[in-house]
Formats: C-alpha cells, sequence, structure tokens
C-alpha cells in the first residue's frame, strides 16, 4: 500500500478556500464603518452599510467618531488607508459564498496579487539569465572556497542582514527573490536546504515580527493606535535582539548536526533532487571567476541595493521594484553579450520556474477575497474584541497576543490589519489601564509568530521555490516557535507591569 503524501502548497491553499467558504455560510455577516480620508478635498469619507458621508477633516470630527488618532497623521499621508469606526459593528444580511465564488477566487487572487507575481516572474527571469553567464556558479565556488570552515558565518550574516531588513523596512515579499540565490550557495557549503530556507525567510519574519522602525507595521500601527511610534521603542529593540539571538542559535544547532551528518537532515530524502533541482550535481567547481563575471554579478547585487534604497527612502513599490530588476536582466544580458534569441529563451525559461510560486501568491490572495465578500472579517473582529472585557492586564496582553495570531490567519496584510483593528482594539488598552503601544506589540508579535507557519502568508510559497513538504517545514519549526512564543508572553507580562 502507497504511503499517503501531505498535499502541496496549491491544494492546501484550495482546501483553506473551501474551509472560508463554507464559514461564510454559518458566521454571522457584518461590518464596521470606515473613514477614509480625501487629501484633495481635506475632508473625511464615512463610509456606512449602503452610503457614505462627507465629514470635516478636524481633530474635533475624529473626537466625534471616537478616535483618538491626531488629525496629523492623516493630512501628513501617515495614515493612507480607511480605517475601522470603533463601536459602529452592524450585522448585515448574510453573504453566503457558493461554488462559483470558490472556483472564481484564485483567479481573482491571481489578478489583485498580480504586482508582486509580477515582481517573483521578472526575478526569476534574471535568475534564468544569471545561470545563462555562469555567473552564480563561479561566485558560488568562490565563496565555497573563502568559507571553508567557516561556513557558520553565512548563517548569522544572513539572518542578521535580512532580520534587519525586516525590522526597518518591512522586507517580506522581496525576499523571495533570495532563495534560489542563497539556497546553492548553502549546499556548497555542506548544508541542506533546509538551513538556507530557514535563514532567509526566518529572518525576514523575526524582523517583521520586532520592527522598530518599519513603515508597514510599527508606524502605521502606532499612528492608528493614535500614539507615537517611538513609544515602546526599546522594547522592540530587546526583543529584536532576544527573538535573533535565539533564531540564529536553533538554526546553527541544526546546521552544525546536518554538516557532520547528513542524514539527520529532515529532508535528506531529498537530497539528490534538491541538489539537482539547483544544479549543484552538475555544478563546474573549477570555474574561474573572471572580471566579467565579477562585473555581472556586482550589477545582480546592486539591483537589490537599489531596489532596497527605493523602497527605504523613494516610496517605491512594485511598479519600481520590478522594473529594476528587468533592467538588471537586460545590462547583464549586454555585459555577458548573450544573443536576443538566447537571452528571451533564457528569461522566460527563468519566469517559468517560478511559476508555481506566483499561482501559489494568488491563490492566498484569493482566500482573503473569499473572507471579504462573505463579509465575515470584521464579524471575526468584533468578537474578538469582545473577549478581552474584564480580563487582568496581564492575561489581557497576552490574549491579545493570540488574537492577533489567529486574526492573522484571515488578513496576513500587516498594514491591512493595523488599520482595521488598531482603531477598535487600542482603546481596549485604557479599559485595563496600560499603554497603547503593548496593542501595537502584541499587534506585531502575534501576527508574526503565527507568521512561521501562516498558509495564508508567505511560507508556503517559499516551500514551493526549495520543492519542500509543509509537514517538513513544521516539523523543523515548530520547536523554535514554542520556544519565541514562551519567550514573548514572559516578555510581555513584565513588560505591562514594569512600564
Amino acid at each position: 500500500m502507497k504511503k499517503l503524501k501531505f498535499p502541496t502548497a496549491q491544494t492546501i491553499l484550495i482546501l483553506i478556500a473551501v474551509l472560508v467558504t463554507i464559514l461564510t455560510w454559518f458566521v454571522p455577516a457584518g461590518k464596521y464603518d470606515s473613514l477614509a480620508y480625501n487629501a484633495e478635498k481635506n475632508s473625511f469619507t464615512k463610509i456606512s452599510i449602503g452610503e457614505s458621508v462627507e465629514l470635516p477633516a478636524t481633530q474635533g470630527t475624529l473626537e466625534g467618531l471616537g478616535i483618538k488618532i491626531p488629525i496629523e497623521k492623516f493630512i501628513n499621508g501617515d495614515i493612507y488607508k480607511p480605517i475601522g469606526i470603533p463601536n459602529t459593528f452592524k450585522e448585515m444580511e448574510a453573504q453566503p459564498q457558493g461554488f462559483s465564488a470558490l472556483v472564481q477566487s484564485p483567479i481573482k487572487g491571481i489578478i489583485a496579487a498580480a504586482d508582486i507575481i509580477f515582481l517573483i516572474l521578472i526575478i526569476g527571469g534574471l535568475i534564468g539569465i544569471m545561470n545563462l553567464t555562469g555567473a552564480f556558479n563561479a561566485g558560488i565556488s568562490w565563496m565555497a572556497k573563502v568559507l571553508k570552515g567557516r561556513e557558520y558565518i553565512l548563517i548569522i550574516a544572513v539572518t542578521t542582514l535580512i532580520a534587519l531588513g525586516g525590522t526597518t523596512f518591512g522586507l517580506a515579499e522581496e525576499t523571495m527573490a533570495f532563495y534560489p540565490i542563497l539556497i546553492p550557495v548553502f549546499l556548497a557549503a555542506k548544508y541542506d536546504a533546509m538551513v538556507g530556507l530557514s535563514c532567509v525567510f526566518l529572518g525576514s519574519s523575526i524582523g517583521t515580527m520586532c520592527s522598530t522602525v518599519n513603515p508597514f507595521a510599527t508606524i502605521i500601527a502606532s499612528d492608528a493606535a493614535g500614539i507615537n511610534w517611538t513609544t515602546g521603542l526599546n522594547n522592540r529593540i530587546i526583543m529584536l535582539l532576544l527573538c535573533t539571538t535565539i533564531t540564529i542559535v536553533y538554526i546553527l544547532r541544526y546546521a552544525k548536526k546536518v554538516k557532520a551528518d547528513p542524514s539527520k537532515s529532515i529532508i535528506y530524502d531529498q537530497k539528490e533532487n534538491i541538489e539537482h533541482l539547483f544544479g549543484l550535481d552538475s555544478m563546474n567547481t573549477n570555474v574561474k571567476f573572471t572580471h566579467r563575471l565579477r562585473l555581472i554579478t556586482l550589477v545582480f547585487s546592486l539591483s537589490f541595493v537599489i531596489m532596497i534604497v527605493g523602497v527605504s527612502f523613494l516610496d517605491w513599490w512594485f511598479v519600481e521594484m520590478t522594473s529594476t530588476f528587468l533592467v538588471g536582466a537586460i545590462i547583464i544580458g549586454i555585459i555577458a553579450r548573450i544573443k536576443e534569441s538566447d537571452f528571451v529563451d533564457a528569461f522566460a525559461k527563468g519566469a517559468a520556474d517560478l511559476l508555481s510560486v506566483a499561482f501559489i501568491v494568488g491563490i492566498a490572495r484569493g482566500v482573503t477575497i473569499l473572507m471579504e465578500d462573505g463579509l465575515i472579517s470584521d464579524t471575526i473582529l468584533f468578537y474578538a474584541s469582545n473577549i478581552t472585557e474584564d480580563m487582568h492586564k496581564g492575561v489581557f496582553a497576552n490574549v491579545m497576543l493570540f488574537i492577533y495570531g489567529g486574526l492573522s490567519f484571515f488578513m496576513p496584510s500587516s498594514s491591512g490589519m493595523a488599520v482595521l483593528t488598531m482603531p477598535i482594539f487600542s482603546p481596549l488598552a485604557d479599559t485595563v489601564h496600560i499603554g497603547r503601544e503593548i496593542i501595537v506589540d502584541t499587534y506585531q508579535y502575534g501576527m508574526g509568530l503565527f507568521h512561521l507557519i501562516n498558509p495564508t502568508g508567505l511560507i508556503l510559497a517559499a516551500l514551493a521555490i526549495v520543492k519542500i513538504g509543509f509537514n517538513r517545514w513544521l516539523r523543523f519549526v515548530i520547536p523554535l516557535m514554542l520556544i519565541l512564543v514562551l519567550a514573548t508572553m514572559i516578555f510581555l507580562t513584565v513588560s505591562v507591569y514594569t512600564n
């Protein structure tokens, strides 16, 4: 009798979509009123069920709606998305999603996620061009010789640098580009693909979980909570150092075990397939890292540097990031003197290699669309906000941690979660006499911890690139996740009693 195989990422997401479709038949429909700022008219638009009303953009309007946010946060553009209005939840006529909506959800999701999907495909094309030049092989061989005996430096450096990207500007979706590049480096260093995967994914996850100046998490959440983003910053820096250290030590222990005995790898039975996937079995380790290949590698690296600078300082988003990688691919093609037909073929093949990953991102977005169309997201938020009534502050903080973890399954977007929930949840901090920065912390930590295993987040897309099953990842990461949850709960409890 053949062994049952764990389902693929696409199947897992489709099963989740089926579950969400069923939920829309049983969870009552409901919605909060929302408030949007119109910069052109310098006015607010209050959006209720079936109607919208224009209101003056004044502090008095905000106070009248029970929103404790300075008017400057809207005028300056710090809050650029519609926010939920507290105490306005209304039950609505049920909008159960049927078979037609279920079938259409992946298509709608792919359309809605077109920006990140095109980023992934263009990055795939760039990698295809790099593979054609031979720069990857030469660079990996050179790095393997330089780091020989000190390969652990690679783990510390990659995890730390990506965590810094996560905590400063929310490096997350952009890491999809790093897996095809860095996994072969870790394989050449005699580690398994799980080590490379974990350095990139966990580095990003811990960085965004412990965001310090991330405009898409800390700053927008603090603004929506009506506090300055620097409030509670010291605690977040401590958590960043603590959680990053725990994560690096965890990866190093696993990596050391695998390096000493490859059979200890969680994915040992996939070793040959993964090495073939990333070209390690046919890599020429004697290839010379010529000046031309060094220049090609420099242009490739600069593409990422320019992307980071653009996102951090120039308000770039997916269109600009994608264009940067496209231009990088063309410049590399010119330097390498690749024929036009060969360039097109290699670019198309590289993009095709990441097509399944792009589909996963789209299907995951489709799950969110099902919940929005079924009008159950706000209902879940409303009942979640009532759970914490009359709780002691220490219990309250930890319950909020798990509430945010659960909500992130339905709302994996950090900025979307912030503007939707902060105006609703942050006033709850006042009722238990703690600072609103604690709510911001529970939002970040709860989403970040569940992100490690959240199938509607980025993990399934990352696993698809490396061809590692979700069950293997769970086996690897669950012990670390439990350690981080315990550390976070202790830190939160201490914080509410000492601040």
